[in-house]
């Protein structure tokens, strides 16, 4: 019976190398995706803080400021930290989710708008700080009474300045200067507003309008309206 026993007895090896091997290549194809956006991260963060740095040095030139190096890379520093923490943990997921939701549901390509919203993102981070070269601490006009700019040569700053921005650069010397840092909830819900519009004239189709129009629109003003807080975290702590 023994001798049977040990006859019938059937040994099966596992497979130990294929194992080690399948589980060596799942860890390096894991480690493979943390090094990519690792990488990506850190090129991000390398060049928005070379290129902001090097702008306000230039303005800081331009306008003869006396504004330390050390203050302007702080600040700097700062502000593109929690840029690229708000834009990966919060932006990113949330624009594929959008991406995904509008397709599922509405049967609409929202890439367009997410890109769109993306940048806007990114450039109302930088917005409440670009009108500083128009800004003053006390304004006096002709007579030498204090009287700020109109509201809407003060806002016109603020919504479009990338033109007087690049007006100041060619060379164009404005007489418009205000007392408004636009660090606050009023400059923030007119910029909301502008991108509301803008983001109507942009993605309506009309005559009808569709509910993934509807959140195409209201997808831009988002972008901004979080860009915008961002800044605002860093300069007021709030």
């Amino acid at each position: 019976m023994k001798k049977k026993r040990e006859k019938t007895e059937i040994v099966v090896q596992a497979p130990h190398k294929r194992l080690e091997h399948t589980v060596e290549t799942r860890v390096s194809k894991v480690s493979k995706v943390k090094w990519f956006f690792k990488t990506i991260s850190r090129l991000m963060y390398g060049t928005l803080y070379g290129s902001v740095l090097r702008y306000f040095k230039s303005v800081n030139r331009k306008t003869r400021s006396k504004t330390a190096d050390w203050f302007m890379k702080c600040e700097t520093l700062q502000h593109v930290d929690l840029l690229i923490k708000v834009s990966k943990w919060v932006v990113l997921p949330a624009s594929l989710f959008y991406v995904c939701a509008d397709f599922y549901f509405f049967g609409e390509n929202a890439l367009d708008s997410m890109f769109l919203g993306v940048l806007i993102f990114f450039y109302s981070n930088f917005l409440p700080d670009l009108p500083s070269t128009f800004r003053r601490k006390t304004y006096h006009n002709e007579r030498g009474t204090s009287k700020d700019l109109a509201w809407y040569k003060k806002y016109a700053l603020l919504l479009f300045a990338p033109l007087f921005i690049l007006a100041f650069f060619c060379g164009l010397r404005l007489t418009w200067k205000t007392t408004e840092t636009f660090h606050n909830f009023k400059s923030l819900t007119i910029f909301g507003a502008f991108l509301f519009m803008l983001g109507f004239f942009a993605f309506r189709d009309l005559p009808i309008i569709s509910i993934g129009d509807i959140t195409e629109i209201i997808s831009v003003p988002l972008y901004g309206l979080i860009g915008y807080l961002t800044h605002l975290k860093v300069d007021l702590c709030f």
